[in-house]
């Protein structure tokens, strides 16, 4: 971008959190456009302190993409969509599918010439989604997004979540269903729920599996299945296993009472860092995966780490001054190989190397205790 003199650039917040864990600043002038899911208040703030101009973009692909765009300040609110574009109309719409009154909860549903004509060969789900639009009559129809949001007495609106089961990790829409049915027909899985969990660049895909004897599934089969039938981005980073799926007095699943994942390890000794380096990846590493505790053995892949987190890796190690690329960290995914790759032979530039990240290595970058 700084060779090629961009001044503007369309991104999902996710590559922003990239951009910015490179160091990037864009001139005063840059034009930021962020779209494909929520824009955090926390990443809105950290790139209007570059100078740069914000804007926050909304829109499903269903009404052709775009369908509202507004300046982002800094200030304490979450950040707004709306208003909607020209010869676009929003509704906020409660289970009656009348118009919710200002400030109360309901489901978004735009109108207007952007909306597509449906699903290609899926009449049903067309039908489902794709409805009469009652505010303006005649063959115009509005799509219902799913989102649950409320109107705002400014005419912007605040994005309270889905009412749905379908959630967006780095741009990606999935439906997290979709994966459930997969897993259901593994063998020896009795019962599968699905969840995204965590926020931002961390969030990640969660299977809480039920098998049909109670016992350990083999998850590295289970990944080899899931491989071939769904996309990488779709692909849960962690599996836990139940004795049940907790539901209920009705028989629904009960989401909430799911247990806290936690990335499940083979039962080994933990094996502390040996030198400033190793300390410093280990670091790393734990604040990116955020986890608490780190051996420097463990796979970052097995961990459930993925390709942002590879590239926040890498951004925090070069700013630490370790010289780390990506492609040694997808070929020695582990704290101590990456530390063997990347250390110079000769221990006097290993030294010179070392010596202005000691303290980044004891204050940010010290190995949490368990």
């Amino acid at each position: 971008m700084r060779e090629g003199g961009i001044s503007v650039l369309q991104a999902t917040p996710s590559t922003w959190r990239l951009l910015l864990e490179t160091g990037w600043k864009p001139a005063p002038s840059f034009k930021m456009l962020c779209g494909g899911e929520a824009l955090p208040r926390d990443l809105a703030d950290q790139l209007l302190s570059t100078e740069g101009v914000l804007w926050n973009m909304y829109g499903p692909t269903e009404t052709t993409i775009w369908s509202a765009v507004s300046l982002v300040n800094a200030g304490p609110a979450p950040v707004r969509i709306g208003p909607p574009i020209a010869n676009t109309q929003f509704y906020v719409l409660n289970g009656l599918q009348h118009i919710a009154p200002l400030g109360v909860p309901g489901e978004l549903c735009i109108g207007g010439d952007g909306v597509a004509q449906g699903y290609f060969r899926r009449p049903d789900l067309t039908r489902e989604k794709f409805m009469p639009d009652p505010f303006r009559g005649g063959s115009n129809r509005m799509y219902r997004t799913g989102d649950l949001v409320r109107l705002l007495p400014g005419g912007e609106l605040e994005f309270l979540g889905r009412l749905d089961n379908q959630v967006k990790i780095r741009g990606f829409r999935i439906e997290l269903g979709e994966i459930e049915t997969i897993l259901m027909q593994q063998p020896g899985i009795r019962e599968a729920v699905v969840i995204a969990h965590g926020e931002g660049s961390a969030k990640k895909l969660v299977a809480y599996l039920a098998t049909a004897d109670g016992q350990e599934c083999d998850r590295e089969e289970l990944k080899r299945a899931l491989t071939n039938a769904l996309p990488a981005y779709m692909l849960p980073a962690i599996f836990v296993t139940l004795d049940s799926i907790p539901r209920t007095p009705n028989g629904k699943v009960n989401r909430r009472a799911l247990p806290e994942p936690s990335v499940s390890r083979d039962p080994k000794p933990n094996r502390a860092p040996r030198n400033e380096t190793e300390e410093a990846l280990s670091g790393i590493f734990s604040e990116v995966l955020q986890l608490e505790t780190l051996s420097i053995d463990d796979n970052l892949f097995e961990l459930g780490a993925d390709s942002i987190q590879v590239f926040q890796i890498v951004a925090r190690a070069n700013r630490a001054g370790l010289g780390v690329t990506v492609q040694q960290v997808l070929r020695n995914p582990t704290v101590e190989a990456l530390s063997s790759a990347r250390t110079p032979s000769d221990s006097n530039e290993q030294s010179a190397i070392l010596e202005p990240i000691r303290p980044v290595a004891r204050d940010r970058y010290r190995v949490k205790k368990g």
